[in-house]
């Protein structure tokens, strides 16, 4: 009998790290390394399971784990780092390098590497204006993806871009991190009796952080091979559920919470640059580019149907129900300890 395949989780603390170690530990012999940098923020998968190793340091320090990475046969990378240009460097271009480097090349079998679908265009293709006018984290995933495209494991790599990621709930309770898309349900509803009266043109896709894990526990858990879309060699896919715009969204969050959603005004592309102005709003040149794009969606979008599976929040009720937002009522209070996705 052969031996479980020994699959390393970077990141692991975070949303999506802690629902695809679960997904594992529930469908998978495998032996999962979590590496991760504060252990008591792993709520929703114990620590002491007997298929568990925990790596416990930064990601910008590989080395100290040369021992264990050499034995790794599939790799799902989630971690990441935004806000500080230097600490974005590091972690989301050289730590990629200095971990594929310190990994047994003639073991490895697969690397899912977690990007961001803003990188991308509507046909999966990389976008220019990444690298131009990205924040320090866009431009940082930009390069890191033009690197690896040219990286000798690229057969190897499957690229994920997740669009817009729900997990956990609003006041921060249950196992499960809260990701920032959740966290800014409470605003978004706090302001819904606004929203309701303006009307924009506009669509993106979502996804939950369950179906994510389900999509990728799918891909560790089943033999490497060529996928529908490549890059020279290397897999990529677009998660997300199917596009919704942002109007018809104001109408389903109204009529999720019994609220009238009246007639409204339309706001142009000419208005909105306008307000802008007459605010004095400082946009930086990614904003910009972002406010005149509006349409965020992708094709193709993977699902969990796209491997035969079924999806457990395909649509809006069942993230917000999930959350725990309120149908009606005032909305629960936030919790003082909500987790962050990485």
């Amino acid at each position: 009998m052969s031996q479980p395949s020994r699959i390393l989780i970077t990141g692991a603390s975070g949303c999506i790290g802690q629902a695809v170690a679960a997904w594992l530990l529930e469908h998978s012999n495998a032996q999962l390394l979590l590496w991760l940098r504060q252990p008591q923020k792993l709520t929703a998968v114990d620590h002491r399971h007997p298929r568990l190793e925990l790596l416990v340091g930064d990601l910008r320090h590989p080395r100290r784990f040369c021992r264990q990475l050499a034995l790794v046969d599939r790799v799902i990378h989630t971690a990441t780092a935004w806000g500080d240009p230097a600490r974005a460097w590091a972690v989301n271009v050289q730590a990629v390098k200095d971990l594929l480097a310190c990994l047994d090349h003639r073991r490895l079998q697969q690397v899912l590497y977690f990007s961001t679908a803003s990188i991308v265009d509507r046909d999966l293709e990389l976008l220019p204006e990444a690298e131009q006018w990205g924040t320090e984290y866009i431009q940082t995933k930009a390069i890191c993806l033009r690197q690896l495209m040219a990286h000798a494991l690229r057969d190897r790599i499957v690229a994920i871009f997740p669009t817009l990621v729900f997990s956990g709930r609003i006041d921060g309770g249950g196992p499960w991190p809260t990701s920032y898309l959740t966290t800014g349900l409470r605003p978004l509803f706090q302001w819904l009796w606004l929203a309701r009266f303006l009307r924009l043109e506009g669509s993106y896709h979502f996804i939950h952080g369950a179906d994510v894990a389900s999509i990728c526990g799918h891909l560790l858990t089943t033999p490497h091979q060529p996928g529908p879309q490549r890059w020279r060699g290397m897999n990529r896919y677009v998660l997300g559920q199917y596009p919704l715009t942002v109007n018809g969204t104001v109408t389903r969050l109204c009529r999720y919470r019994h609220m009238a959603h009246p007639p409204g005004v339309q706001l142009h592309h000419w208005l909105l640059r306008a307000l802008v102005a007459v605010f004095r709003i400082q946009l930086s040149p990614w904003d910009r580019f972002t406010l005149q794009q509006r349409h965020f969606i992708h094709h193709p979008v993977t699902r969990p149907e796209s491997f035969g599976r079924a999806s457990r929040f395909p649509d809006l009720e069942t993230v917000l129900s999930a959350a725990g937002v309120p149908q009606r009522g005032r909305l629960p209070a936030s919790g003082h300890d909500l987790r962050s996705d990485m």
